[in-house]
């Protein structure tokens, strides 16, 4: 069975700062993680619960 994961406060609410139309492009997401010091992979999962899009995804993963 796998684990939620702990996602911190401030990277959601960082989120949802960054995407109030609930979208936010691949390379904004990696500059957050950045910014906040967390994983990359945080963010997404952050994205994910919160029901954000990642949009111009620089691998073309996500249109």
């Amino acid at each position: 069975m796998e684990r939620e994961t702990e996602i911190p406060a401030r990277v959601l609410e960082a989120l949802r700062r960054a995407a109030p139309e609930g979208r936010i492009s691949c390379p904004r997401a990696r500059e957050l993680a950045a910014e906040l010091g967390v994983p990359v992979r945080t963010v997404g999962e952050a994205c994910d619960r919160l029901g954000i899009k990642i949009c111009a995804c620089e691998l073309g993963c996500f249109p």
